[in-house]
Parts: structure tokens; sequence; C-alpha cells
């Protein structure tokens, strides 16, 4: 599938997830990071979009241990949360 493509349904899928908490965190960082990633990343956020959003949101905030498949600079990203937008 062309690149394009599959980051613009990424994208639609990180912004859809449910509700606005995990819109805004999960499609914040897509926004912020996915122009850079090549396609490991792209593969391992896709494979992310497959868990359950509270655990997702859990692992970026710390109340939960990553697993050791999402660990790595992608997960370090997430957890920043500098990403999401707040308005001031």
């Amino acid at each position: 599938m062309d690149r394009d493509i599959r980051l613009k349904r990424l994208r639609f899928r990180a912004w859809h997830r449910g509700t606005k908490e995990a819109d805004l965190l999960i499609g914040g960082f897509f926004d912020t990071h996915s122009e850079r990633w090549d396609d490991a990343q792209i593969d391992l956020f896709e494979r992310l979009l497959e868990e359950q959003d509270v655990d997702i949101m859990a692992w970026a905030m710390g109340t939960q241990p990553v697993p050791p498949h999402y660990r790595g600079t992608l997960m370090k990203a997430l957890e920043a949360l500098n990403y999401i937008p707040i308005a001031r």
C-alpha cells in the first residue's frame, strides 16, 4: 500500500478512538510524530492501534508497565505527553 494512503488511514484511526481523551492522546501523538516515522515505526504504531485505549493511555501516563514489544523510541515519545493540544 502507498505510504501516504497508509498514513491517512492511520491518522483516521488515531483520531477516532471512541473517547475525546483517547483521540487527543493518540491523534495528537500521530499528528506530531508520524511524518518522521520509517516503515518499522509505522508498523509498530499500526499494531499499537489494535490495543485497548485504556491500555495505551495507561502506558503513556506510566500507570501500567509498557509491554516489552512496545518499548522503544515510539513509546518514549508517547510517554512525553507534550503533543496534546491544550487550550490556554
